[in-house]
């Protein structure tokens, strides 16, 4: 760990609702200069290097504009699909899906692929669930980007609302760092936690409005949708980017409380059986 700022991992770890966010704020630059190296890693060494990460999303969306668009001819069957592209309204889902699923299969071998920093640093474990969540918000920010572009290059209307996409985000986020630092503590004891998140990320992906609306569904099986953490997120960056719609407020404070408590019952997991880290690695 040299050269980072780590700050004492002897501070009391604060278990109230507001825990997750003080760890947040105290070890930021921690957390920032992790992410900074994340992201680095990951293309170092590759020719194109930190390209890559505005070419993987812009080829993800040159192949199925092809593929949808040219090939199966999709057409979104929602009344207020209009003529936007197939494509672009897939493409929205899939930055927030893809931005979930980086996370949640990342996070059962957080802790075990860190050993050093369980048994031989003074250092706040709890940190690295954000270090993921920040890794994977950059790459939904760049994804954001191509989006733009593509919006651009299509000629498709971009509603005022599209400005409050990053709130979207922002509301999001503690969800994704609540079931990351609950599968990375679950990934410590239990190995097969790994397979089944393959599984799982896959499973909430189809079972989400991305592919389809959630009109398409008989009545009688839509509320199940409602069931997956994406499907809110999914449709309200619809309405926000593509159709000027603002989510229901009583649903976006329902949505932001889930979130908080997810996030406040992942930290309380992961500080209760961060004791045991050490032993069983």
């Amino acid at each position: 760990m040299t050269g980072l700022p780590v700050r004492a991992a002897a501070l009391r770890i604060p278990l109230h609702p507001f825990g997750p966010y003080v760890s947040l704020f105290r070890n930021a630059r921690l957390i920032w200069e992790l992410c900074r190296r994340d992201v680095s890693g990951r293309y170092r060494g590759s020719m194109g290097g930190m390209l890559w990460a505005f070419l993987n999303p812009l080829l993800m969306l040159a192949i199925y504009s092809f593929v949808f668009g040219y090939i199966f001819k999709s057409r979104w069957t929602a009344v207020e699909s209009g003529n936007v592209n197939f494509a672009i309204i897939l493409f929205i889902g899939l930055i927030i899906s893809n931005f979930f699923s980086e996370c949640l299969n990342r996070a059962p071998v957080l802790i075990t692929a860190n050993p050093n920093y369980v048994k031989k640093v003074i250092f706040p474990l709890e940190t690295l669930s954000w270090v993921t969540v920040g890794t994977g918000l950059f790459h939904a920010l760049i994804s954001t980007l191509v989006l733009v572009a593509a919006l651009l290059a299509t000629g498709t209307a971009v509603a005022p609302t599209a400005a409050l996409f990053p709130l979207l985000l922002l509301m999001f986020l503690p969800m994704v760092a609540g079931v990351t630092w609950l599968f990375s503590a679950l990934g410590v004891y239990f190995r097969d936690t790994q397979q089944i998140m393959q599984v799982l990320t896959t499973s909430l992906v189809f079972l989400a409005p991305i592919f389809y609306p959630r009109s398409s569904l008989p009545g009688q099986y839509r509320w199940l949708l409602s069931l997956n953490p994406l499907t809110y997120i999914v449709e309200a960056a619809r309405d926000l980017v593509l159709w000027g719609h603002l989510p229901d407020m009583a649903a976006s404070l329902a949505y932001l409380a889930s979130s908080l408590i997810v996030a406040w019952f992942g930290w309380l997991v992961f500080n209760a059986t961060r004791k045991g880290f050490a032993d069983v690695i």
